[in-house]
């Protein structure tokens, strides 16, 4: 197979060479790659939507356990990347980890499959339909459950950067097109989330649980024939080594010099003199204004032109990694709170909805599904901005992407706010009705499920912004060594999101409880008063989006400023 590198400096050899930019990366490669990742999608949420049914009616653990067990899966699933990040940028490089990791992945489907199937693996079941596992049995599902959340570690955090990777950032038509990228790659997750929020669902509830894992365990081979398939095509960076150690060692070194002076001339701090970095894959970074304590680390001792050792002397290039970090992670803390709104969607919003009529006629909605309306949000709205908005928004910024991702991620957090409005105003809208009519006790209000359509819309519509902003945002702004590191921490705002989400609640019902009271979110929500709830994430979110504006006006976008050419 012949691979396609960075050299040292951040050149590749298909810009130096025509021939080979025309025959790989670009969108012919990224087909390969959103075909990839629409499989892998359509396999993770399709084995994950239904999660909690299956561990309550198979496996037998029943509410508080079920929901218990699929919140710790989740949040590792968003946890390893971390894991995965550092395998990337630190040994085998994005491709080898995404294939590496999706073949334990399609592993772990298969056998979680063979654990729904097998009359020795399955849960048994009487002929009254309760059903129940012994202990061999339980482990012999969670064990592929695992290794499924460990597959999608190595996963999550590569594939989208990978794509970027396949976009020549100093080609002006590449470069451009590399925003359209990140927009289908997130279209493609949402119609696989789509496809299985629906139809497999279905299958698992009419059908049964062997088909139901099956069909997502099928999509997950795709998945890595589609991958591996466009090997040829693919344009690759070689890892640069442990963006951990770098870190450290700049720390260590900063620390160990905090007596000694920084020159006025920062063209004395220590860099290699061939002009090239030094860290494998990546472009040398030049120095930038503030975090000046860690300028202490490039600062040459006679100690250290002696020995140059790393945890004494560090490169421009590695102290400004570490800047770029720092300088990211106040815009990734205000996506914890989004993610905290997001995280809605499969909690109070259900809870509001299992309180509302379900019936269409004589079909009846499950209250999870209207979820199907943020996806079908999505789908909508990722190629009206591509299509429409940023044309329409390009007349006015002047920005060739119609935003810059800053402004993007902004606009998203607004309509955030708006979709937290939306649910506290149909509370507010619920209970009067509960009250004025003396429904308490009943099962069903009068008023159709269906209204919760608009802020399902609108978290759909805010996802398209924000999120699809975030995987711009942090690709463009890593460092090229550590690019699977920031896709990583990226992800782990939807796990944190979800924690705050856990403590507000926490929290909300210690205090609201006090006194023998009710609270505002009890069994019965007719008698509680989740539109409270609401409104503290609407003015929880209303201060982080101030919060963010302050902070991003202060941004200095490292890729404009901080990069040297290369060559």
């Amino acid at each position: 197979m012949d691979i396609v590198e960075y050299t040292g400096d951040g050149t590749t050899d298909f810009r130096k060479n025509p021939a080979v930019r025309e025959k790989t990366g670009y969108w012919k490669a990224c087909y390969f790659i959103i075909g990839n990742e629409f499989c892998e999608r359509l396999a993770y949420y399709g084995m994950s939507t239904n999660l909690v049914n299956y561990l309550e009616t198979r496996l037998n653990l029943g509410n508080a356990k079920a929901a218990t067990q699929v919140s710790l899966w989740s949040g590792t699933c968003y946890l390893t990347p971390l894991l995965g990040a550092l395998v990337a940028d630190a040994w085998f490089g994005r491709y080898w980890t995404i294939a590496g990791f999706s073949i334990l992945y399609a592993l772990g489907m298969a056998l979680l499959t063979l654990s729904a199937s097998l009359r020795g693996l399955k849960p048994t079941c009487d002929n009254n339909g309760a059903c129940s596992a012994s202990l061999g049995r339980t482990f012999a599902f969670f064990v592929p459950l695992y290794l499924v959340a460990l597959g999608t570690g190595g996963i999550k955090p590569c594939v989208s950067s990978f794509g970027g990777d396949q976009f020549d950032d100093t080609h002006e038509v590449e470069k451009v097109k590399k925003a359209a990228f990140f927009n289908w790659f997130y279209f493609a997750i949402n119609v696989g989330a789509l496809i299985a929020s629906s139809v497999l669902v279905w299958v698992q509830m009419n059908v049964g649980w062997d088909w139901g894992f099956g069909i997502p365990a099928i999509a997950m081979m795709i998945a890595v024939v589609s991958f591996f398939a466009g090997t040829r095509l693919y344009r690759y960076q070689t890892p640069g080594g442990s963006p951990f150690t770098r870190i450290c060692q700049v720390i260590v070194a900063s620390f160990k010099k905090s007596g000694v002076q920084v020159p006025e001339d920062k063209s004395l701090l220590y860099e290699i003199s061939d002009g090239k970095s030094d860290i494998v894959g990546s472009r040398m970074l030049n120095h930038t204004d503030g975090l000046s304590f860690f300028d202490k680390a490039a600062v040459q001792t006679e100690t250290d032109r002696a020995s140059q050792n790393r945890w004494r002397l560090c490169t421009v290039t590695q102290v400004e990694e570490l800047k770029a970090i720092i300088r990211i992670l106040p815009i990734w803390a205000t996506g914890i709170v989004f993610s905290a709104v997001y995280s809605q969607m499969s909690t109070m919003y259900v809870l509001q909805g299992n309180t509302m009529d379900p019936h269409i006629g004589k079909f009846k909605i499950p209250s999870a599904s209207l979820s199907t309306f943020d996806t079908i949000s999505v789908i909508i709205w990722v190629p009206l901005y591509s299509k429409f908005i940023v044309p329409f928004a390009r007349k006015y910024t002047g920005h060739k992407e119609g935003f810059t991702q800053l402004q993007r991620m902004g606009i998203g957090l607004v309509i955030s706010i708006f979709a937290m409005l939306a649910a506290g105003i149909l509370e507010v809208v619920r209970l009067d009705m509960v009250r004025k009519n003396n429904y308490y006790d009943v099962e069903y209000l009068p008023m159709s499920i269906l209204w919760q359509i608009p802020q399902y819309l609108l978290i759909g519509c805010a996802e398209v912004f924000t999120f699809v902003g975030q995987l711009e945002f942090y690709y463009a702004e890593a460092p090229d060594a550590m690019r699977s590191l920031c896709s990583a921490l990226n992800l782990t705002t939807v796990s944190l999101g979800n924690y705050l989400s856990s403590f507000l609640v926490t929290i909300v019902t210690a205090i609201s409880t006090r006194n023998g009271q009710l609270g505002w979110i009890p069994d019965n929500l007719n008698r509680g008063h989740l539109d409270y709830f609401y409104w503290v994430l609407t003015a929880l979110s209303a201060v982080n989006f101030v919060v963010y504006l302050f902070i991003a006006k202060r941004y200095t976008c490292t890729s404009k400023t901080a990069i040297a050419k290369a060559g």
